[in-house]
């Protein structure tokens, strides 16, 4: 049976609702509850510990500078006579894409009212004397390395400059003068006039300690926009990715771009580890491949142009090649390492103590030479005139050659460069003398040394090796020869011994290399 419920009054009503938010808990448990207003909180996470690199940054940065390489603009003039100013690298103006050619004879007319002469917030000045003015060609970076003002970086950075600007990270413009700069490396020492000012600098790192998985910092000038720091890891160590003999990079993750040049890579500590100098870029921006000079070549290299403007190097004179497994079988080697000897020039520190082409150099001073290129940073990193202690293998045993090292000469040639020897043209097949299981077909030379080759299968392993129709073999585990007869002799020789593989010296228009062969089709 339901309850009759009078209406409410008006004022019975508007009483009510003021208390409506207490109707629930009245209902519920006849006595009305204390009732506070409820607000939504900011979301806030205690996030875990995580290193910081601004400690690092903060000391760092005043030592990093950008740098600004100039260049002489000359006077161009077009078919009409109109001069402007611009050297395209050597190409004069009618060299230019016809695109191209409106935009610089309106710059070059632009040019000519009234811009002559200017540079730079400083108030610098370009020459008035028609040869030319100054413009930036080039931007890279850099960092001080003493408190008088030197700089390193690249030489790729300044290689194309005539002048030089450091820009440093509170925007302070300075002149820098090029003390000296080293190719084989890519470094270059810069130096600034601070008149009597204190610049922060940085140190060298041991970068022996440096490990794959350490944090590091890059700090440059990407694309031109100033001061830009990047972190990431060291990826690998020993890169070598072909621009030179003394190849030995770090691989870092951190995002290095174009601009980065020359700019340093540091630890924690703030000591610098490594150079930026290339990057691994199908697309042209950072993929997390880029490469460091390590701060142990570069402090030598460096305070060698500080001293002298130049680097003077160790000199042997032999010409080497990496140790192969098939090459290490072919001369009774129990592994494979060491710097084969092609050839030692005539006149050279390593012709004097005896050197001879088919010596495997295992160890130099007692440390074990890991491979050729490791053997050419060693030699060139020692001063010239130092007596070492050479370790050869030389057919089937070890010796010891004492060699007094020259200096390099400063456009030395690569060692495998022609004699002058033309190679003859091939003659008909001497099938009497046709060394099938080698898949070599030969003759005799035309000058009466080795033998021609004059035919190979395009299916043996010789062929795979690189062996070519027309190039010579001179000699076969490091025995001269003459004829087939010889060949085959040696061979003969190599089974009795166990041998696998033979190890035959090639001689071609680009010089000389050894190649080991199977003997008998043995793989």
């Amino acid at each position: 049976m339901f309850k009759n419920i009078k209406a409410p009054s008006l004022n019975t009503a508007l009483k009510a609702s003021t208390v409506a938010g207490l109707a629930a808990a009245v209902f519920a448990t006849g006595i009305p509850l204390e009732i506070t207003r409820s607000y939504a909180e900011a979301v806030k996470v205690q996030a875990p510990s995580v290193p910081s690199f601004a400690n690092v940054v903060d000391a760092v940065s005043p030592a990093v500078v950008s740098v600004r390489v100039e260049n002489r603009v000359n006077p161009v003039a077009d078919d009409e006579g109109n001069g402007f100013a611009f050297d395209f690298n050597g190409r004069g103006f009618d060299d230019l894409p016809d695109a191209l050619k409106p935009f610089f004879r309106q710059f070059g007319e632009q040019g000519q009212q009234g811009q002559q002469g200017r540079r730079g917030p400083q108030g610098h000045h370009g020459p008035q004397d028609g040869k030319g003015r100054l413009r930036p060609v080039a931007q890279g970076s850099g960092f001080f390395i003493s408190e008088d003002g030197y700089i390193v970086t690249n030489n790729h950075v300044v290689s194309d400059g005539a002048a030089f600007v450091a820009v440093m990270n509170d925007g302070t413009e300075l002149d820098a003068k090029l003390i000296g700069k080293d190719p084989r490396t890519d470094l270059a020492v810069l130096k600034v006039d601070g008149k009597g000012r204190k610049f922060t600098y940085v140190n060298w790192a041991d970068d022996n300690g440096v490990r794959v998985g350490d944090w590091v910092v890059a700090v440059g000038n990407p694309f031109g926009l100033g001061g830009t720091v990047t972190a990431g890891i060291v990826s690998a160590r020993g890169r070598d990715i072909g621009s030179g003999p003394y190849d030995d990079y770090l691989q870092v993750d951190a995002a290095v771009n174009r601009g980065n040049s020359g700019g340093p890579t540091f630890n924690l500590s703030g000591e610098v580890v490594g150079i930026n100098t290339a990057i691994f870029s199908p697309s042209g921006g950072n993929v997390g491949i880029a490469f460091a000079i390590p701060a142990s070549t570069a402090k030598d290299v460096v305070a060698d142009l500080m001293k002298d403007g130049q680097v003077s190097r160790g000199y042997l004179g032999v010409q080497i090649q990496p140790v192969t497994k098939d090459i290490a079988d072919s001369l009774g080697l129990s592994e494979a390492s060491g710097a084969l000897v092609v050839s030692a020039q005539a006149g050279t520190p390593g012709e004097k103590a005896g050197m001879k082409a088919g010596d495997v150099v295992t160890a130099v001073n007692g440390e074990t030479v890991k491979d050729a290129r490791d053997l050419s940073r060693r030699i060139g990193a020692m001063t010239p005139g130092k007596k070492v202690e050479l370790s050869v293998w030389r057919a089937g045993k070890a010796q010891s050659l004492t060699v007094e090292l020259g200096t390099l000469p400063a456009e030395q040639k690569d060692a495998s460069a022609d004699d002058g020897d033309q190679a003859p043209e091939s003659q008909a097949p001497a099938s009497e003398k046709a060394l099938a299981d080698l898949g070599l077909t030969v003759g005799p030379s035309e000058d009466g040394k080795g033998l021609q080759i004059t035919g190979i299968d395009p299916d043996s392993d010789a062929a795979d090796k690189g062996i070519k129709e027309g190039e010579k073999i001179t000699s076969v585990n490091n025995q001269e020869v003459s004829n087939a007869d010889d060949v085959v002799k040696v061979l003969n020789q190599a089974k009795k011994d166990g041998r696998t593989r033979a190890l035959f010296q090639i001689q071609s228009k680009e010089g000389s290399r050894f190649v080991a062969l199977p003997i008998n089709g043995q793989g």
